[in-house]
């Protein structure tokens, strides 16, 4: 009898035992709880795109950089055919370097116009003063000799003064009226060449317009210049941002259009994860919350991240995105920009998991799923 109580009561505590253990050990081992303050979430590493096109067509004839490849901004990508541009803008230059040559001729005219116009004014009106002069000498002696001629013929009629000297006098008279004549002309021709002198200024002002005219034409060709040096320069693509090529949509010997995409490319200094949040804990977060991810390849490195980003409209749950709580059907996105990422260690498509701190005393944790 002893012995079948005994054998009762060690059954009993070994039931008793293994009905404790479970209990003990997850009293143990248990994980303590997510801290209060915090709020968990996971997405894809994405960043911010820039897509590398063309502005003309053309035949690509070098390809510079293949997907993976890590690009500053402003390095060469592609270039494309340009023979015939080529031949255009050296035409350009032929154009302007042409009107060139024709308005420095123009302008050393107008220079020549300039400085003679006033010369030949001076020396006409000069001309004009001397043949003044001459005439109004000429007028008093005519004058003169007119008197003396009309003295000595009343003279001859009395007969107290010879006959051959009268006839000097009215010799002299004649002499006289016809040196008047000789310088009324003179005086007349002197107004013309002082008038013609003075129409150099409206040549001055034909050739200033004639300037005018080819520095137009200058700037017009030197635009035809520029422009045929753009269509130059962009046959040459470059990259718009620095970054890493994801997409190449081209291959050398390939004709692409005028806008075609060539590459994408994804600034590696401007990453982000976005992450959907539960409907019923988007009332805790707000822009500028810090934030930590975690991601497979650096398990134990948390990247510091800044909530930048809350979409202002709720979406079902994307089929990517698995959540602990499954009654949960609406989230909405946001974005954690990482503050930084070092030796560009992150890049666009990884898995990670987040963490925002949305009480500033709470303490970090890992995320747990």
């Amino acid at each position: 009898m002893e012995t079948k109580i005994r054998t009762s009561t060690i059954v009993a505590l070994l039931i008793g035992g293994l009905l404790i253990a479970p209990a003990a050990w997850w009293l143990i081992w248990r994980e303590p709880p997510f801290p209060e303050g915090l709020v968990q979430a996971n997405g894809r590493i994405e960043g911010d795109h820039y897509t590398a096109a063309g502005k003309w067509s053309g035949r690509v004839t070098e390809l510079l950089a293949r997907e993976g490849d890590q690009v500053e901004k402003g390095r060469i990508l592609v270039k494309l055919d340009d023979v015939q541009t080529r031949a255009r803008l050296d035409q350009a230059k032929s154009g302007v370097d042409a009107i060139k040559a024709k308005l420095t001729a123009a302008r050393t005219s107008l220079s020549v116009f300039k400085k003679n116009v006033p010369l030949k004014i001076e020396t006409a009106k000069a001309g004009l003063t001397h043949a003044n002069a001459s005439r109004v000498s000429a007028d008093a002696t005519e004058e003169q000799e007119r008197k003396d001629a009309e003295r000595f013929r009343e003279l001859l009629k009395r007969q107290t003064v010879e006959q051959h000297r009268s006839e000097q006098a009215e010799l002299s008279w004649k002499v006289a009226r016809a040196q008047h004549t000789t310088t009324q002309t003179a005086v007349t021709q002197a107004e013309k060449l002082l008038a013609e002198a003075s129409l150099g200024w409206e040549q001055v002002k034909a050739q200033e317009d004639e300037v005018a005219a080819l520095e137009a034409q200058v700037t017009q060709a030197e635009a035809a210049l520029a422009e045929a040096q753009s269509v130059l320069d962009d046959l040459v693509v470059r990259a718009p941002a620095s970054g890493m090529i994801t997409t190449r949509i081209v291959d050398a010997g390939e004709v692409v259009a005028a806008g075609s995409p060539l590459f994408d490319i994804v600034d590696l200094d401007r990453l982000y994860l976005k992450v959907y949040v539960p409907e019923k804990e988007i009332g805790k977060v707000r822009l500028g919350l810090a934030a930590q991810i975690y991601t497979d390849a650096f398990p134990d490195r948390p990247f510091p991240a800044t909530l930048r980003y809350i979409a202002s409209q709720a979406e079902f749950t994307p089929k990517e995105v698995q959540t602990p709580d499954e009654r949960v059907k609406l989230v909405y996105a946001v974005k954690l920009y990482l503050d930084e990422n070092p030796d560009h260690r992150l890049t666009p498509g990884l898995p990670a998991d987040a963490v925002i701190r949305w009480q500033e005393n709470a303490p970090w944790a890992k995320p747990r799923w």
